[in-house]
C-alpha cells in the first residue's frame, strides 16, 4: 500500500495544465471517494492508536507517526455515516491540509487516477449546505466524490486559528474596495468573507475558476475598468472546472484583465506553489489557514489600490 505513493513529487508537471490526480478511496459502501494526491503524504494500515478523552466523536484516537502525534478522524463518521468498528484493520490516509497534519481512516484504498479538472463538475444542485462534497467526476463510469475536507476538519476542529483583533485596531480603510474571492469549499469562502468584511472590503463569491472568470468578462462587457473596480483576486488552486493556476492564466492572457493583482490561496505544498506563482503569473502565494496573514496581505494591497486609482 505504501508503494501507491511513490514517485508523487514528480507529479507536479500536471499542476498548471488545469489537471489533478486523485488517490482513490471507499468508506462503509460502495460509493468511491476521491482526494488530492498533492495532499497526501503516506497511506498506510491503520497504526495502534491511543484514546482521547473529550474529543470529536469523529477523532477515534492519535497515533505516533516518526515522532510526531497526529490527530485519527474516522472519515465515514465525520461524512455522517455509520464509524468503522475494527479500526485495526482499515487504512489510514495521512494528509497535511491548511499546515495541519492528520489522518483519515478509510476503509479501503484503490488506486490514483490522472484527470482534467474540466471533467470535475460541481456538486449537482440539491446538495444542500450539509453536503460534504466539494466536486464530483466519473471514473470506470462510477460517480466519485471529493470530499470538502476543510469542511470536515471545520467540524472535527473548528476555528484552529481566528483574526487577531490588534490587527484590524489602527487599520482604517478611506475608499470602498472590492475582491472576487474564489474557493469551492463553503467553508474557506466564508472564512475569507469573513475576514474581509471586519477590514471593511466587500466581495464577490465564487466557486471555481470557471465562474470567476466569466465574473470578470461580464463585468469587462459592462464597461467596468476591472482594475480600478477590483483590488485583487484571491483564489483557491483546486477547483472544478478550472482550477487557479489555470485561472491566473487566463487573466494575464486577456488585456481587459492582466494588470489585476491576483493571490493565490491554498492549502497545497508551500514550496511547489512559490514555482508555480511565478510560472503562471500570480502576485502572490499565501497558505490556508492563517488569518491574520490575511488580513495582512490584503491590508497592503487594499492601501497599494488605493494609491493607484487615486
Amino acid at each position: 500500500m505504501a508503494g501507491i505513493l511513490d514517485g508523487v513529487n514528480q507529479r507536479t508537471q500536471l499542476a498548471g495544465h488545469n489537471r489533478l490526480e486523485l488517490l482513490l478511496f471507499r468508506l462503509n459502501g460502495r460509493q468511491r471517494f476521491g482526494i488530492n494526491v498533492f495532499k497526501v503524504q503516506e497511506v498506510m494500515q491503520c497504526p495502534k492508536l491511543t484514546q482521547l478523552p473529550d474529543s470529536h466523536p469523529s477523532v477515534i484516537g492519535v497515533a505516533n507517526l516518526r515522532g510526531k502525534t497526529i490527530g485519527i478522524v474516522d472519515l465515514s463518521k465525520a461524512l455522517g455515516g455509520r464509524g468503522f468498528p475494527d479500526p485495526q484493520e482499515r487504512f489510514v490516509v495521512i494528509s497535511e491540509y491548511n499546515r495541519q497534519v492528520q489522518g483519515f481512516l478509510v476503509g479501503g484504498v484503490e488506486r490514483i487516477v490522472n484527470l482534467n479538472w474540466e471533467g470535475v463538475l460541481p456538486p449537482p444542485k440539491g446538495t444542500g449546505r450539509h453536503s460534504y462534497m466539494t466536486a464530483v467526476c466519473h471514473v470506470d463510469d462510477e460517480l466519485v466524490e471529493i470530499v470538502d475536507v476543510e469542511k470536515v476538519m471545520f467540524e472535527v476542529m473548528g476555528d484552529i486559528e481566528e483574526l487577531d483583533p490588534s490587527v484590524t485596531e489602527a487599520y482604517v480603510l478611506d475608499t470602498q474596495q472590492h475582491a472576487l474571492v474564489v474557493d469551492d469549499s463553503s467553508v474557506a469562502r466564508s472564512q475569507v468573507a469573513g475576514v474581509l468584511e471586519q477590514l471593511g472590503v466587500s466581495c464577490t463569491l465564487c466557486s471555481n475558476g470557471d465562474e470567476a472568470y466569466r465574473t470578470l468578462e461580464a463585468w469587462a462587457e459592462e464597461g467596468k475598468d476591472l482594475s480600478n473596480w477590483l483590488a485583487f483576486v484571491l483564489s483557491d488552486v483546486e477547483m472544478p472546472k478550472m482550477d487557479g493556476y489555470s485561472l491566473t492564466t487566463k487573466i494575464r492572457a486577456n488585456p481587459a484583465m492582466t494588470d489585476l493583482h491576483v493571490i493565490l490561496h491554498t492549502s497545497l505544498s508551500g514550496v511547489f506553489n512559490e514555482q508555480m506563482v511565478r510560472k503562471v503569473g500570480a502576485d502572490r502565494f499565501i497558505a490556508k489557514w492563517d488569518p491574520n496573514l490575511l488580513a495582512q496581505v490584503v491590508q497592503e494591497q487594499v492601501q497599494r489600490h488605493a494609491e493607484t486609482i487615486g
